[in-house]
């Protein structure tokens, strides 16, 4: 799969107009880098070019942080996210204050919490929303091969490959046929 020079084009300008570009243009190529791999599952499968542009600003602002962690010029804070050379301490006491003793300060940092990250939980949405507009086609186009029924079960419900067997009165053969034949039906809806 290919993007577009439009494409390449968009990404480059909406890097460029990130306000976390300036003062790291040398870590561009990682940016660019980082952003193609996040967007390309789904980048092509967009038409709509104000969708498609609001989704790569949202890609734009993960991937441009996730660089910046990873290059260790970005830290998390309470605050939010802090440049490295910015250090904020606690105010040591007075005391310590005027003996010039720092040694009693401590610095920590906590855990970032990425799996609330909303990027990714409106691209996992969109993404099962597009693999259930192709499952219901691909039922819709063979009815008789039942493979709506065989995702519900397999995947909805949890059984295997001998309990949908037995369910469907299929052998269990059949079922591992038309669950990988489904799977690859989906791969195609998504090229």
């Amino acid at each position: 799969m290919e993007l577009t020079q439009e494409k390449l084009n968009l990404i480059e300008r909406i890097i460029k107009n990130d306000r976390k570009f300036a003062n790291n243009e040398d870590l561009y190529d990682d940016f660019f880098n980082e952003m193609c791999k996040r967007s390309m599952p789904i980048v092509n499968t967009i038409t709509s070019d104000a969708t498609l542009e609001a989704y790569l600003r949202k890609i734009a602002t993960t991937s441009i942080l996730n660089v910046l962690k990873d290059s260790g010029r970005l830290r998390r804070t309470r605050e939010g996210y802090t440049p490295v050379n910015e250090v904020s301490l606690d105010a040591p006491s007075q005391q310590s204050l005027s003996q010039d003793n720092y040694s009693n300060v401590v610095i920590s940092y906590p855990q970032a919490d990425y799996d609330s990250n909303p990027e990714d939980i409106a691209v996992q949405k969109e993404i099962l929303q597009k693999i259930v507009d192709a499952i219901y086609l691909i039922n819709e186009a063979e009815p008789d091969k039942q493979y709506l029924r065989i995702y519900k079960l397999r995947y909805d419900e949890g059984m295997t490959q001998k309990e949908i067997a037995s369910e469907l009165n299929l052998s269990q053969s059949e079922i591992s046929k038309r669950l990988f034949k489904l799977m690859e039906k989906v791969k195609e809806a998504f090229n």
